[in-house]
């Protein structure tokens, strides 16, 4: 489909000297561009559909990439891909060998810094900002981040910073009152909260209760009244960081957009624009339902995304249905989110126990902090969170709850490698980073079952555990909705063979068991990181001579990391065979041919173990 103005858009140079009307017809195109390309790859959808005028504007004011324009999270950059000389890519979106899904510095030289969690572009353009002042380089620097992000402390920690310094930094909020999940502290909403809520109307109608027969005091309550409706309004508010603000504007205007930019392109120390922008804008059906079509898999245009056959469930449904079974056995089950309902599996939780659902927003240190604080009055906090998403709280899983020994189970969802997504939701280290922690539990489910299971086991330990699994559905294994603990830090051994013993842990069993049918080997299923099994550990080195670990983690600090020093505590200084992810980032692309380039499928494995034992 030819499209007259974006086809000559190679690089942002190339639409600078384009007029207002020939801005609004490659809008209309790009919007049409990224409707065929994405409902043919799949990838974030409506998020990009909401800032095509803003990415255009931007690139037509700012000289980039010599001006720095960072943006926060990346789902919204597919605009900005486009228009930066990645076009004929588009349809290697998120593939394997592609492009990525969120700004990549290996990309492109506009993609100048790399993201795919929330709430680090202020930061991160701030201290470009100060860099370039320091290295005596005139440029400006844009940090777009959406409103979402703003419930990130990170994003007010480099404001406060930011707006202390004397540099050219544009900071645009681009309000569209939604992250993924519809937001938790969206600005309008939080305005409305504020003053409506108690503090504020017991201030306005005890003041003026108890002065109304004074008149000069009760004048100076009004006037009160006034001054904190400015001081929380959302200029005021920006302003006492330090920003210049501008807004709200309409973000999908470019005749209020491009002059405005240009103003503010002219002035100098730090500034603030807040955008109103619609989610899926453009695309009715987007626009109607931006939750749905935040993400998407291929779809018709025309007919929209249609409803997904049933199939086996994932381990997200697994986990959400387990929350909800689990909740009406114990009252004290209470659930916690950082703003990921829909991608933990918390929706039906939500629907059936809001008194007991709490999502905090963008907040993860705050999530894992609150959750111990809940703890200490005798509930049972389970925080659902992704891998990736849990490293942004280690400081407080390891001192606010850890170390306090608190029974908060964390359900790690997205362990391992994530596919099209790519390395930054990766979960590819929390193996290491847990099992060092004194007083968690670690357990890897191997499939559907043992999940449930594994869940409750967590639940009903008077300690911190995690239960880590994996994106997507497993090998099939049917569910049991019966409660059934798994024994406390027992492997078992699933094939006896002889010779050599794989020692499994979590999604790596099927594939091991695999590979073990063409070799004659032993596999034990662990199931536990920590406490380790020694036991059975012990057990398999006296009887066979090789021992094999394989996990989905990366290898150094891992689960084969602590069956070798179980058995050099034991004072067996037994050679062990450790296979996991290796020390460099896995890219996107499909599971099954990640897990393949990793060595981690079953032919990987059993050729790692040939070769390694000369077979």
């Amino acid at each position: 489909m030819p499209y007259p103005l974006l086809d000559q858009v190679n690089l942002p140079a190339d639409l600078r000297g384009f007029d207002a009307d020939q801005l609004k017809q490659l809008a209309d195109e790009l919007r049409e561009f990224l409707l065929q390309s994405i409902s043919q790859t799949g990838g974030h959808f409506a998020s990009n559909l909401g800032t095509i005028e803003l990415t255009i504007a931007l690139h037509h004011v700012f000289e980039t990439p010599h001006d720095r324009l960072v943006w926060d999270v990346g789902h919204q950059t597919y605009p900005h891909k486009v228009l930066t000389g990645r076009k004929a890519r588009m349809d290697s979106m998120r593939k394997y060998g592609g492009l990525a899904g969120f700004p990549k510095r290996e990309e492109s030289e506009y993609d100048t810094f790399g993201v795919g969690h929330s709430s680090t572009s202020i930061g991160a353009a701030a201290g470009m900002a100060e860099g370039s002042k320091i290295l005596g380089q005139r440029r400006k620097v844009v940090a777009v981040i959406g409103d979402g992000a703003m419930t990130a402390g990170q994003a007010f920690e480099a404001l406060f910073n930011a707006g202390d310094k004397d540099t050219d930094l544009l900071v645009i909020l681009n309000d569209n009152e939604m992250s993924i999940s519809p937001n938790v502290g969206a600005f309008n909403a939080y305005l409305a909260k504020l003053l409506s809520g108690r503090f504020y109307q017991g201030f306005r109608s005890t003041g003026s209760r108890v002065l109304e027969n004074v008149p000069p005091l009760h004048e100076l309550v009004r006037r009160g009244e006034e001054h904190m409706k400015g001081f929380f309004s959302p200029s005021t508010l920006f302003e006492e960081f330090g920003f210049h603000y501008v807004g709200p504007i309409d973000g999908h205007d470019l005749d209020a957009l491009v002059p405005t930019l240009q103003n503010l392109k002219s002035l100098h120390g730090p500034q603030f624009l807040h955008v109103v922008t619609k989610k899926g804008a453009g695309y009715k059906l987007a626009e109607g339902d931006p939750v749905k079509y935040h993400a998407v898999t291929p779809f018709t245009p025309a007919d929209g995304m249609a409803a997904k056959a049933a199939s086996k469930p994932t381990y997200t449904q697994i986990f959400g249905d387990w929350l909800c079974d689990m909740a009406a056995q114990d009252s004290r089950l209470v659930g916690i989110t950082p703003a990921m309902r829909e991608g933990s599996g918390l929706v039906r939780f939500e629907r059936e126990f809001p008194d007991r659902y709490y999502d905090v927003g963008i907040a993860e240190q705050h999530a894992v902090t609150f959750a111990g604080g809940l703890a200490c009055e005798g509930l049972k906090p389970v925080v659902a969170i992704y891998s990736t998403f849990l490293q942004r709280a280690y400081d407080q899983l390891i001192h606010d709850v850890a170390l306090q020994n608190l029974p908060v189970v964390f359900a790690i969802d997205r362990a391992g490698l994530v596919g099209a997504d790519g390395p930054t939701h990766a979960g590819s280290f929390d193996i290491s980073f847990l099992r060092c922690i004194p007083n968690m539990a670690v357990l890897c489910p191997s499939d559907e079952n043992e999940c449930r299971q594994m869940l409750y086991t967590a639940f009903q330990l008077d300690q911190p555990s995690a239960v880590r699994y994996p994106r997507g559905t497993g090998p099939g294994v049917a569910i049991e909705q019966a409660f059934s603990a798994v024994p406390y830090g027992k492997g078992e051994i699933r094939r006896q063979g002889e010779g050599i013993a794989i020692l499994a842990f979590g999604t790596m069993l099927a594939p091991a068991l695999k590979a073990a049918e063409a070799l004659g080997a032993t596999v034990a299923n662990m199931r536990w990181v920590k406490p380790l099994d020694v036991e059975l550990v012990l057990q398999l080195a006296a009887s066979h001579a090789q021992l094999v670990t394989v996990e989905e983690n990366a290898v150094m600090g891992g689960a084969g990391s602590a069956v070798t020093e179980a058995l050099n505590a034991a004072g067996l200084g037994r050679r062990v065979l450790q296979l996991g992810l290796p020390d460099r980032y896995v890219d996107h692309g499909d599971p099954a041919k990640l897990l393949a380039e990793c060595g981690l499928d079953a032919a990987g494995i059993e050729a790692s173990i040939r070769s390694a034992f000369g077979l």
